[in-house]
Protein backbone atom coordinates (compact mmCIF):
# COMPACT_ATOMS: atom_id res chain seq x y z
CA UNK A 1 0.00 0.00 0.00
CA UNK A 2 0.96 3.43 -0.73
CA UNK A 3 2.26 6.28 2.07
CA UNK A 4 -0.80 8.07 0.13
CA UNK A 5 -3.06 4.95 0.54
CA UNK A 6 -2.58 4.78 4.48
CA UNK A 7 -2.74 9.04 4.76
CA UNK A 8 -6.33 8.97 2.93
CA UNK A 9 -7.15 5.63 5.28
CA UNK A 10 -6.40 8.06 8.18
CA UNK A 11 -8.09 10.52 7.07
CA UNK A 12 -11.19 8.91 6.58
CA UNK A 13 -11.66 7.73 9.81
CA UNK A 14 -11.37 11.26 11.15
CA UNK A 15 -13.37 13.26 8.62
CA UNK A 16 -13.14 16.36 8.38
CA UNK A 17 -15.70 18.60 6.47
CA UNK A 18 -13.26 21.71 6.28
CA UNK A 19 -9.94 21.68 4.77
CA UNK A 20 -7.66 24.95 4.58
CA UNK A 21 -4.73 26.55 2.50
CA UNK A 22 -2.43 28.07 4.44
CA UNK A 23 -0.25 30.45 2.19
CA UNK A 24 3.09 32.08 2.78
CA UNK A 25 3.92 32.57 6.37
CA UNK A 26 0.79 31.54 7.45
CA UNK A 27 2.01 28.22 9.15
CA UNK A 28 1.88 30.12 12.13
CA UNK A 29 -2.02 30.62 12.52
CA UNK A 30 -2.14 26.99 13.72
CA UNK A 31 -2.15 27.06 17.60
CA UNK A 32 -5.17 25.48 17.51
CA UNK A 33 -4.69 22.59 15.47
CA UNK A 34 -3.21 18.80 17.01
CA UNK A 35 -1.46 17.31 14.19
CA UNK A 36 -2.44 13.27 14.03
CA UNK A 37 -0.34 12.50 10.07
CA UNK A 38 0.72 14.22 7.58
CA UNK A 39 2.29 13.77 4.41
CA UNK A 40 4.90 15.69 1.91
CA UNK A 41 3.50 17.22 -1.47
CA UNK A 42 6.06 14.42 -3.05
CA UNK A 43 4.13 11.58 -2.08
CA UNK A 44 1.00 13.26 -3.25
CA UNK A 45 -0.32 12.05 -6.57
CA UNK A 46 -0.57 14.97 -9.07
CA UNK A 47 1.69 17.13 -6.18
CA UNK A 48 5.41 18.31 -6.32
CA UNK A 49 7.27 20.30 -3.62
CA UNK A 50 7.17 23.63 -3.43
CA UNK A 51 9.66 25.44 -4.55
CA UNK A 52 8.95 29.29 -2.71
CA UNK A 53 10.06 29.99 1.16
CA UNK A 54 7.43 29.90 3.30
CA UNK A 55 5.55 26.63 1.88
CA UNK A 56 5.92 23.64 4.13
CA UNK A 57 4.71 21.22 1.07
CA UNK A 58 2.92 18.60 3.33
CA UNK A 59 -0.74 18.07 3.83
CA UNK A 60 -1.69 17.58 7.54
CA UNK A 61 -4.83 15.87 9.17
CA UNK A 62 -6.23 16.31 13.29
CA UNK A 63 -8.10 18.31 15.04
CA UNK A 64 -8.29 22.14 15.46
CA UNK A 65 -9.96 23.23 18.87
CA UNK A 66 -11.83 19.65 19.13
CA UNK A 67 -12.95 19.61 15.49
CA UNK A 68 -10.95 17.15 12.07
CA UNK A 69 -9.60 19.45 9.84
CA UNK A 70 -7.58 18.86 6.72
CA UNK A 71 -4.82 21.42 6.35
CA UNK A 72 -2.92 21.58 3.37
CA UNK A 73 0.65 23.49 4.35
CA UNK A 74 1.74 25.45 0.97
CA UNK A 75 1.22 25.65 -2.39
CA UNK A 76 2.18 25.45 -5.73
CA UNK A 77 2.20 28.43 -8.06
CA UNK A 78 2.03 29.05 -11.84
CA UNK A 79 5.69 31.27 -11.61
CA UNK A 80 7.15 27.79 -10.31
CA UNK A 81 6.86 26.85 -13.79
CA UNK A 82 3.91 24.09 -13.27
CA UNK A 83 1.15 24.20 -15.49
CA UNK A 84 -2.74 25.29 -14.02
CA UNK A 85 -3.76 21.54 -13.47
CA UNK A 86 -0.83 20.93 -10.98
CA UNK A 87 -1.20 24.38 -9.30
CA UNK A 88 -4.96 23.61 -8.74
CA UNK A 89 -3.96 19.77 -7.70
CA UNK A 90 -4.02 20.37 -3.88
CA UNK A 91 -7.81 21.31 -3.99
CA UNK A 92 -8.22 18.33 -5.69
CA UNK A 93 -6.56 16.22 -3.31
CA UNK A 94 -8.59 18.12 -0.75
CA UNK A 95 -12.06 17.05 -2.57
CA UNK A 96 -10.73 13.27 -3.12
CA UNK A 97 -10.28 13.35 0.78
CA UNK A 98 -13.56 13.82 1.47
CA UNK A 99 -13.59 17.53 2.23
CA UNK A 100 -16.77 19.87 1.92
CA UNK A 101 -15.64 23.34 2.20
CA UNK A 102 -12.14 24.84 1.67
CA UNK A 103 -10.79 27.85 2.99
CA UNK A 104 -7.97 29.85 1.58
CA UNK A 105 -5.29 31.68 2.91
CA UNK A 106 -2.94 34.16 0.80
CA UNK A 107 -0.61 36.50 2.09
CA UNK A 108 -1.20 40.12 -0.22
CA UNK A 109 -0.12 43.67 -1.25
CA UNK A 110 -2.88 45.99 0.25
CA UNK A 111 -4.45 48.55 -2.46
CA UNK A 112 -7.42 49.70 -0.77
CA UNK A 113 -6.60 52.76 2.04
CA UNK A 114 -7.90 50.97 4.76
CA UNK A 115 -5.69 47.97 3.77
CA UNK A 116 -2.89 48.52 5.74
CA UNK A 117 0.33 45.79 6.67
CA UNK A 118 -1.42 43.02 9.58
CA UNK A 119 -5.01 43.63 8.50
CA UNK A 120 -6.99 40.49 6.87
CA UNK A 121 -9.40 40.97 3.82
CA UNK A 122 -12.32 38.14 3.16
CA UNK A 123 -12.29 38.07 -0.31
CA UNK A 124 -15.36 38.00 -1.44
CA UNK A 125 -14.82 38.47 -5.39
CA UNK A 126 -11.58 38.15 -7.58
CA UNK A 127 -9.91 39.38 -10.73
CA UNK A 128 -7.76 37.43 -13.32
CA UNK A 129 -5.27 38.56 -14.96
CA UNK A 130 -3.41 35.25 -15.68
CA UNK A 131 -3.51 35.51 -19.28
CA UNK A 132 -2.45 38.02 -22.15
CA UNK A 133 -5.95 38.97 -22.87
CA UNK A 134 -6.93 39.24 -19.24
CA UNK A 135 -6.98 43.53 -19.52
CA UNK A 136 -9.07 42.99 -22.71
CA UNK A 137 -11.48 40.53 -21.06
CA UNK A 138 -11.72 42.97 -17.44
CA UNK A 139 -11.98 46.48 -19.79
CA UNK A 140 -14.74 44.43 -21.81
CA UNK A 141 -16.65 43.68 -18.68
CA UNK A 142 -16.64 40.04 -18.90
CA UNK A 143 -17.80 38.54 -15.79
CA UNK A 144 -16.65 36.20 -14.37
CA UNK A 145 -17.96 33.22 -11.88
CA UNK A 146 -17.39 34.45 -8.25
CA UNK A 147 -16.85 31.16 -5.70
CA UNK A 148 -17.27 32.34 -2.56
CA UNK A 149 -19.80 31.55 -0.35
CA UNK A 150 -21.60 34.31 1.19
CA UNK A 151 -22.16 32.39 4.26
CA UNK A 152 -18.81 31.94 5.30
CA UNK A 153 -17.78 35.67 4.70
CA UNK A 154 -21.30 36.68 7.13
CA UNK A 155 -20.20 34.32 9.51
CA UNK A 156 -16.75 35.91 9.21
CA UNK A 157 -17.67 39.18 10.00
CA UNK A 158 -20.03 38.11 12.10
CA UNK A 159 -17.16 36.88 14.60
CA UNK A 160 -15.26 40.01 14.37
CA UNK A 161 -17.97 42.19 15.03
CA UNK A 162 -18.65 39.94 18.62
CA UNK A 163 -15.07 41.29 19.57
CA UNK A 164 -15.62 44.71 18.29
CA UNK A 165 -13.56 44.37 14.92
CA UNK A 166 -14.35 44.80 11.52
CA UNK A 167 -13.53 42.18 8.45
CA UNK A 168 -13.13 44.30 4.89
CA UNK A 169 -14.81 41.77 2.68
CA UNK A 170 -13.13 43.05 -0.61
CA UNK A 171 -11.81 42.20 -4.25
CA UNK A 172 -8.61 40.27 -4.68
CA UNK A 173 -6.43 40.32 -8.19
CA UNK A 174 -4.49 37.45 -9.09
CA UNK A 175 -1.65 37.67 -10.99
CA UNK A 176 1.05 35.53 -12.32
CA UNK A 177 4.02 36.61 -10.47
CA UNK A 178 6.83 35.88 -10.35
CA UNK A 179 7.87 39.62 -9.83
CA UNK A 180 5.90 42.68 -7.97
CA UNK A 181 3.76 44.84 -10.01
CA UNK A 182 4.95 48.29 -10.58
CA UNK A 183 3.33 50.94 -9.24
CA UNK A 184 1.60 51.96 -12.68
CA UNK A 185 0.28 48.62 -12.86
CA UNK A 186 -1.22 49.00 -8.90
CA UNK A 187 -2.65 52.35 -10.50
CA UNK A 188 -4.73 50.12 -13.14
CA UNK A 189 -5.39 47.38 -10.60
CA UNK A 190 -7.01 50.14 -8.41
CA UNK A 191 -9.19 51.21 -11.56
CA UNK A 192 -10.58 47.85 -11.91
CA UNK A 193 -12.02 47.89 -8.63
CA UNK A 194 -8.82 45.78 -7.23
CA UNK A 195 -8.50 45.83 -3.73
CA UNK A 196 -5.66 44.01 -2.95
CA UNK A 197 -3.25 41.91 -4.92
CA UNK A 198 -1.47 38.43 -5.20
CA UNK A 199 -0.29 36.15 -7.29
CA UNK A 200 -2.45 32.85 -5.98
CA UNK A 201 -6.13 31.42 -4.84
CA UNK A 202 -8.39 32.37 -7.74
CA UNK A 203 -7.53 29.68 -10.29
CA UNK A 204 -7.53 27.11 -7.05
CA UNK A 205 -10.87 28.93 -5.90
CA UNK A 206 -12.72 28.45 -9.11
CA UNK A 207 -11.73 24.51 -9.20
CA UNK A 208 -12.59 24.31 -5.71
CA UNK A 209 -16.17 25.52 -6.64
CA UNK A 210 -16.27 23.31 -10.01
CA UNK A 211 -16.06 20.14 -7.55
CA UNK A 212 -18.82 21.42 -5.14
CA UNK A 213 -17.07 22.65 -2.60
CA UNK A 214 -18.10 25.41 -0.57
CA UNK A 215 -15.24 28.37 -0.51
CA UNK A 216 -13.80 30.87 1.58
CA UNK A 217 -10.54 33.04 1.29
CA UNK A 218 -8.68 35.55 3.30
CA UNK A 219 -5.92 37.43 2.20
CA UNK A 220 -3.42 38.82 5.16
CA UNK A 221 -2.05 42.34 4.21
CA UNK A 222 1.88 41.80 4.34
CA UNK A 223 2.72 45.13 2.35
CA UNK A 224 1.17 47.62 0.85
CA UNK A 225 1.38 47.39 -3.11
CA UNK A 226 3.68 48.94 -5.23
CA UNK A 227 3.89 52.38 -5.10
CA UNK A 228 1.73 52.88 -2.26
CA UNK A 229 4.30 51.90 0.69
CA UNK A 230 7.42 53.29 1.76
CA UNK A 231 9.80 50.55 0.51
CA UNK A 232 9.65 48.33 -2.73
CA UNK A 233 7.63 44.62 -2.05
CA UNK A 234 9.92 42.11 -0.24
CA UNK A 235 9.06 38.18 0.09
CA UNK A 236 11.47 38.19 3.35
CA UNK A 237 9.21 41.27 4.55
CA UNK A 238 5.74 38.83 3.52
CA UNK A 239 6.96 36.25 5.75
CA UNK A 240 7.70 38.76 8.42
CA UNK A 241 4.50 40.63 7.99
CA UNK A 242 2.43 37.30 7.52
CA UNK A 243 3.14 36.52 11.70
CA UNK A 244 1.04 40.10 12.58
CA UNK A 245 -2.30 38.10 11.92
CA UNK A 246 -1.42 35.23 12.92
CA UNK A 247 -3.57 35.12 15.82
CA UNK A 248 -6.65 36.88 14.22
CA UNK A 249 -6.15 34.31 11.09
CA UNK A 250 -6.19 31.81 13.46
CA UNK A 251 -9.67 33.28 15.02
CA UNK A 252 -11.22 33.02 11.67
CA UNK A 253 -9.82 29.75 10.86
CA UNK A 254 -11.51 28.47 13.60
CA UNK A 255 -14.78 29.91 13.34
CA UNK A 256 -14.70 28.43 10.04
CA UNK A 257 -14.02 25.35 10.90
CA UNK A 258 -16.16 25.00 14.33
CA UNK A 259 -19.10 25.25 11.83
CA UNK A 260 -19.03 21.52 11.35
Amino acid sequence: MSSFAVFARIVASRAPRTAVVLGSGLAGATAAFVERASIGFSAVPGLVPPTVTGHDGRVAVGEWAGTPVLLILGRLHFYEGHPWHVVTGTVRIAAELGAKRIVMTNAAGGIHPSLTTGELMAIRSHLKFLAPTAWQAIANGNAIPQPYSARLIEAMQAHEASVGRNLFAGIYAALTGPSYETPAEIRALAACSADAVGMSTAMEAEEAARLGLEVAAISCITNRAAGLGETPPDHAEVLVNANLARKRMGELLGTLIGLG
